[in-house]
């Protein structure tokens, strides 16, 4: 009797795996965007000759992002982490695609990948859906090939991303202690990594460069009875003009625990040279039944990212 299983079969992709260095299966992660490979269209049009002539030009590799939590191993915050150093660690690896029983059914294998781009997500002390952050890769090759039918070694990993939720954090900042005890939200922000493109000889893809790395501005709420100490800091610099000494400059935290009662830490975003760009009132309407928030923008010159989990 024939057998029923056939690798062939149309498939719903179920499940996601990051796998770096030498096939290193390094966690699950939620979704997959991007990863295409195209071409421009080059046309060529010969004297007073009407007809045009058309043929591919260059191949373009585009960036991969994945959104993903807290389920991902050691290997891929280590490579996080150095992102924020600006060092630029390439990785080799692929993106396996499984299906609802965890079995392999394709693969996009990648070269010479740069974190290119990390979204955290907004945090909300009333929010206690999971967390996701997306990472942009920038890569220099792609290659689509069928899968290996072998299952993922971590059916466990999209447990584990409920560890994070969007409600589980604190944000402190030097000289703020206090008045940053009640922070209720963190706006999403983004630190960008400027990639450059080389051409050279007959090599058909360019080689990809990092450049600086560009840090956002921070945005929090606080609720406006503890926002006395922010408006006197702004006043200072942003309206009397007072120059910032390196002892004034401003460092803070922003930790993310886990869902325990004990609250564990997952991981740690430090900020340097930091101080206080905008503080501005939020939306005042009498109909409303919200507690009355100031929203306070933070500039920062350097950011560390720290995974504490264990």
């Amino acid at each position: 009797m024939p057998s029923t299983s056939n690798t062939n079969r149309a498939y719903s992709a179920a499940h996601f795996a990051l796998e770096l260095d030498n096939n290193q299966q390094v966690g699950l992660f939620r979704s997959i965007e991007g990863g295409s490979i195209k071409a421009d269209v080059m046309t060529y049009q010969n004297g007073a000759n009407y007809d045009r002539w058309r043929q591919l030009g260059k191949p373009k590799f585009e960036d991969i992002k994945i959104q993903t939590g807290m389920s991902m191993s050691q290997p891929f915050y280590t490579w996080i982490a150095n992102f924020f150093t600006g060092v630029p660690d390439r990785k080799n690896g692929a993106i396996v695609a499984a299906d609802f029983n965890y079995q392999e059914r394709a693969r996009r294998e990648f070269k010479e990948a740069m974190i290119k781009e990390l979204t955290f997500p907004k945090l909300d002390g009333q929010d206690k859906n999971p967390a996701y952050m997306t990472v942009a890769l920038s890569v220099e090759e792609i290659v689509f090939l069928p899968g290996k039918g072998t299952k993922l070694a971590d059916a466990a990993g999209t447990e584990n991303q409920k560890l994070w939720a969007s409600c589980n954090f604190s944000f402190n900042l030097d000289g703020f202690e206090s008045a940053c005890k009640r922070v209720s939200k963190v706006d999403s922000f983004t630190i960008k990594q400027n990639i450059l493109e080389y051409h050279m000889g007959a090599q058909r893809a360019p080689v990809k460069t990092p450049s600086q790395i560009e840090f956002p501005q921070i945005t929090f709420y606080v609720p406006e009875p503890d926002a006395e100490p922010f408006l006197k800091r702004f006043k200072e610099r942003g309206v009397e003009g007072a120059l910032r000494g390196n002892s004034q400059n401003k460092s803070g935290e922003l930790v993310v625990f886990d869902a325990d009662v004990a609250k564990n830490e997952l991981f740690s975003l430090q900020f340097f040279g930091a101080d206080i760009a905008n503080v501005q009132p939020d939306k005042a309407d009498a109909s409303s039944e919200e507690i009355k928030q100031i929203k306070i923008d933070l500039y920062t010159e350097r950011m560390e990212f720290k995974y504490l989990a264990k």
